[in-house]
């Protein structure tokens, strides 16, 4: 009985989900939250089995720790079973593959992190076989997913604009560090510039690319240390930035000094926050990502909504479209209750 409460709470927290967060709200972003929606979700009919798979990849970073997580709690939840499949690596053609496979199991639905746009074809593959789709972390807004569950990025980049800004005391030369490419991270620089711009004496003297390498983050940093002498901040919008900036800093012997905010919680970072090397970091609520996704999965294979006298035919998607899961800024203050 507790478990069906559980169920049935949490289904309809879905479909009443809204933001809500004590933060200063980054303005809106044109067309942030549009959703391509080919074509209305429709029920198994009891012919695919409750298995939900999450194909990711970058598999090796602790990140994917709370991605994992997620998806196991999901399905203790749900009474379903759950994987998490995908590359050590990010190696997107092996992944492609391992999506591949997955449509071939035809389950109940897939939960996939849309590191590139390369992805789209063997999405929308699933979906033509009758497999729902939900993106997590990174979209795939030209695909036809039903819906996109994750950290509003131009958000969480203005958070942590607002942060760095605050650590210069509102003046002086920043870097960026970021993965080149990847759109859910290009909207986090975006959120970043558009929060420094608010303080008109601080200036982006780069935006380097660390390749999800916090040894190529380190060379980017150290470069950076010698060319700028003054330089006052660096900021970092993905997982491998925060560690390769702190090793720089302290090399240098600049410790304190350049401030760093970091992006998401290993805990390399937070013992880095505690050492102050690092002076915060913007986490994500990453765990509910393939919660909140497998809830959707489920609802469409076992809760009709009537939103419509028919929702195939009216095109009515009958799920949220998108959920912003949001982040939290940690420092020196709370980073103790984020260590694994």
């Amino acid at each position: 009985m507790k478990r069906w409460t559980a169920r049935i709470a949490l289904v309809t927290a879905v479909a009443m989900l809204s933001a809500c967060r004590p933060q200063e709200s980054a303005p809106a972003k044109a067309g942030s939250a549009s959703v391509k929606q080919e074509s209305a979700p429709t029920k198994s009919g009891g012919k695919r089995p409750d298995i939900y798979i999450e194909v990711s990849a970058l598999g090796n970073l602790e990140y994917f720790h709370d991605h994992k997580m997620g998806m196991k709690k999901a399905g203790e939840l749900f009474g379903v079973k759950t994987e998490y499949v995908g590359p050590a690596d990010r190696d997107i053609a092996a992944m492609a593959q391992h999506l591949e496979l997955a449509i071939a199991r035809k389950p109940g639905g897939l939960v996939v992190v849309g590191f590139d746009d390369a992805l789209t074809p063997v999405v929308n593959k699933a979906v033509e076989a009758g497999i729902p789709v939900v993106t997590v972390d990174a979209d795939l807004p030209k695909s036809r997913r039903i819906a996109f569950v994750g950290t509003g990025n131009f958000n969480a980049g203005y958070q942590g604009g607002l942060k760095l800004a605050e650590l210069v005391g509102g003046s002086g030369k920043v870097g960026l560090l970021t993965l080149i490419g990847q759109s859910n991270l290009n909207e986090r620089v975006d959120g970043y510039k558009a929060a420094l711009a608010k303080s008109p004496q601080i200036s982006i003297v780069d935006i380097g690319n660390t390749e999800s390498n916090s040894a190529k983050a380190t060379q980017i940093v150290s470069l950076w240390l010698q060319q700028y002498n003054d330089l006052a901040g660096i900021a970092c919008v993905e997982a491998a930035g925060g560690s390769g900036a702190a090793t720089a800093v302290r090399e240098a012997g600049r410790a304190g000094k350049v401030k760093i905010v970091a992006m998401d919680r290993d805990n390399a970072v937070l013992k880095s926050i505690e050492q102050g090397l690092i002076q915060a970091t913007v986490v994500q609520q990453t765990a509910l990502m393939p919660i909140y996704a497998v809830t959707i999965l489920y609802q469409i294979n076992h809760l009709d909504v009537p939103i419509s006298t028919d929702n195939v035919a009216g095109k009515v998607p009958g799920v949220p479209t998108v959920i912003d899961t949001g982040v939290i800024i940690v420092d020196k203050d709370n980073y103790k209750y984020f260590m694994r």
